[in-house]
């Protein structure tokens, strides 16, 4: 039986990254991720600014369900290959390039407007691609509300795939599992040696710019302000 390890990543108020959870589910449906995140906040997880993941309907009705008040950042990579799958070949380098440029813009206000002139730019010839992408705007966006300096980390989930690839290369090399608490060994072993490692390296995100985010953060994929989930296959 496929097994699915959901693994919460985060940057806690000292701004180093850090393992917050692992639960080996038989699904990725809501409930799964629903009694994951419940878990996390009955062990005290808290004070959740931004949320980054894909866009796993489970996944986003369980971060609104029990992390009131956190934002919630659409995985940037995850979107652009969703919306390239929305046009032909033919003119996927064409809008990856466009999509690219709201994401190099100096600062918040900068990004709003790039964005609103790619949506403009994909109607003319696009149109259902620039509907896809008006639509998901907000949640595209939410990094904007957080300091630039954060924005590299916190925009998608690419800074934990280094971590879910060494959990599937570990995984697959053992194949099939006799158990569940066989998963939860291997991969919590693994979880435990990276957590390791970024205690022991330097900050992921600097003090003085945690200092600039409201309230009170917990470990997520980029910063004491955002926290990010991501889900692999075991």
């Amino acid at each position: 039986m496929l097994v699915h390890a959901l693994v919460a990543t985060g940057v806690n108020a000292g701004g180093h990254r850090e393992i917050l959870g692992l639960e080996v589910s038989s699904s990725e449906d809501g409930a799964g991720w629903l009694a994951f995140f419940r878990g996390l906040v009955a062990r005290g997880l808290s004070g959740v600014v931004l949320v980054t993941s894909d866009a796993h309907p489970g996944l986003v009705a369980a971060i609104a369900a029990t992390l009131p008040g956190a934002s919630w950042q659409r995985c940037r990579t995850h979107y652009l290959r969703d919306l390239l799958t929305k046009v032909a070949k033919s003119s996927q380098p064409w809008v990856a390039t466009l999509v690219r440029t709201i994401f190099d813009q100096p600062d918040a206000a900068e990004v709003c407007a790039q964005f609103d002139r790619v949506v403009t730019a994909l109607e003319a010839k696009l149109p259902a691609a620039a509907g896809h992408l008006a639509a998901a705007r907000e949640d595209l966006l939410a990094f904007t509300a957080v300091p630039r300096e954060t924005w590299r980390q916190v925009w998608s989930s690419n800074p934990q795939e280094r971590l879910n690839r060494e959990l599937r290369r570990r995984t697959d090399v053992v194949g099939i599992f006799p158990s569940r608490d066989a998963i939860i060994r291997l991969v919590g072993a693994v979880l435990m040696e990276q957590n390791d490692e970024w205690t022991e390296a330097r900050r992921y995100m600097g003090l003085e710019v945690l200092a600039k985010i409201g309230g009170t953060p917990i470990p997520t994929d980029t910063a004491e302000e955002v926290n990010a989930i991501q889900a692999i296959s075991a």
